[in-house]
């Protein structure tokens, strides 16, 4: 089976392209991750791709200065070497460019830690316990130039508990986008039409426990 050429990109730890990576040694998964770029070479991810047999690649951001579009050229001909068709953004901390936005439309996804379109940007977490909203999650949505505003292509909802805080808030929201981003990237792999109008015709992933047995 022709599986589609993914790469992930990542600034941190890879805790998503861990479970996309994982997901992908399926065979019946229509994506393959083929590549990890990271724009800082230190990043935890890269050492986790290396094991898992997955090729690397640092295109580091800081030499380029405020330099955004000489930094979008070195990271994009890494992409087009690598033959790659798919891109996920995974804790990739750059807002791009329109330029690069338009080379990948329709084929760059991210993963955002709030349900869209509450709570967009940083810092998602404290935002919605401020709020006082009972329910929180996470989101896969297709990269536009605006910052979270892509079409939406999955969503898990977790509860909002009393005694919750910042960090255990995470933790339950981050265990949902492990199951959501596998899932929204074979979707789109395999050629269905992305969701355009927001997550009531979004692919909806069902929260699992996260609970100790």
């Amino acid at each position: 089976m022709a599986r589609v050429r993914t790469a992930v990109l990542i600034s941190g730890r890879g805790s998503n392209m861990a479970a996309l990576i994982a997901a992908a040694k399926a065979p019946d998964f229509p994506a393959e991750i083929a590549l990890v770029v990271s724009n800082k070479a230190d990043a935890g991810g890269l050492a986790l791709a290396a094991a898992a047999g997955v090729a690397t690649k640092v295109v580091e951001s800081r030499p380029f200065g405020k330099d955004r579009a000489a930094f979008e050229a070195a990271l994009h001909a890494e992409l087009e070497a690598a033959g790659v068709e798919l891109v996920c953004l995974a804790g990739f901390m750059r807002v791009l460019t329109p330029w690069l936005v338009a080379r990948w439309s329709g084929r760059m996804l991210n993963i955002h830690p709030a349900l869209l379109p509450a709570f967009p940007g940083l810092d998602t977490h404290e935002r919605a316990l401020d709020a006082g909203v009972k329910i929180h999650g996470c989101t896969v949505h297709l990269v536009v130039p605006e910052v979270d505003a892509g079409p939406i292509l999955a969503q898990a909802a977790v509860p909002v508990l009393p005694d919750d805080t910042s960090d255990t808030l995470s933790a339950r929201v981050l265990a949902q986008e492990h199951v959501i981003y596998p899932a929204a990237l074979a979707r789109l792999a395999r050629g269905l039409k992305p969701a355009c109008a927001g997550p009531a015709q979004a692919l909806v992933v069902p929260a699992r426990s996260t609970e100790s047995p």
